[in-house]
């Protein structure tokens, strides 16, 4: 994928629109990058249209993504944030309504790796070491789709942190965002202006009862299976 990207500022949306490079076949993107991020550092957004699937959808891609970048399929986080020009009257009110949709996502981008750099502080605190990891995928399932590259993983108690979002179009406004905690089976979402410290404190106490259960129930499997080793011995 070729682009043209710089470090999106408030400018108008003619300006955000010469960012984009047309493939002349069937494809068009524009990238979007945004810089200085507390936890991220930088992460490119990439809305990427086909014209022969009628599709238009959004990536996000960790780094600062210059002109002429080449991102592979497995660098690409699918993000279910898209824009909708569908009730643009001509060219300028696509472009007003492209300007809109994007300082949107941009925002909430920015909002959700502020407080992700709250809850890194929390997990330290509380916690340990902690490791960022910026990367397209992770070793466990979300519970809903990512909004950032980036996550959060607490080495010690194997506890990874995430933003997650639930899918809408941009023209909706900021879609809602959350925080989500995940530890091998067990996953909460908490919403975003939660307080960091007693959300941890919370799911470290939700995975003791979850562990506590679960050594009780693998328990009764095990003894289960002796009486029935006994009815087979009896036979």
């Amino acid at each position: 994928m070729q682009e043209e990207a710089s470090e999106y500022q408030d400018g108008d949306a003619e300006d955000l629109l010469r960012r984009a490079l047309l493939d002349a076949d069937s494809a068009v993107s524009v990238s979007l990058r945004i810089d200085g991020l507390p936890v991220s550092d930088a992460v490119t957004v990439i809305f990427y249209a086909r014209r022969d699937l009628g599709t238009l959808q959004t990536y996000l891609t960790p780094g600062s993504r210059g002109a002429g970048a080449t991102v592979s399929p497995g660098e690409l986080l699918r993000v279910p944030c898209d824009l909708d020009l569908a009730d643009a009257a001509d060219r300028a009110d696509a472009e007003r309504l492209y300007a809109q949709q994007a300082r949107t996502l941009r925002d909430t981008v920015l909002s959700a790796d502020l407080m992700l750099e709250l809850w890194r502080e929390a997990l330290v605190e509380l916690l340990g070491n902690v490791v960022i990891s910026t990367s397209a995928s992770v070793p466990v399932r979300a519970p809903l789709p990512r909004l950032l590259p980036t996550a959060l993983l607490a080495t010690e108690s194997q506890v990874l942190v995430t933003p997650v979002c639930s899918a809408r179009t941009l023209a909706e406004g900021q879609p809602p965002v959350g925080i989500a905690c995940i530890q091998q089976e067990l996953a909460r979402v908490y919403p975003l202006a939660e307080d960091p410290e007693g959300c941890v404190i919370d799911f470290m106490e939700r995975a003791a009862r979850h562990a506590h259960d679960l050594a009780e129930q693998i328990a009764h499997q095990e003894a289960s299976v002796e009486r029935f080793l006994e009815l087979s011995d009896a036979a």
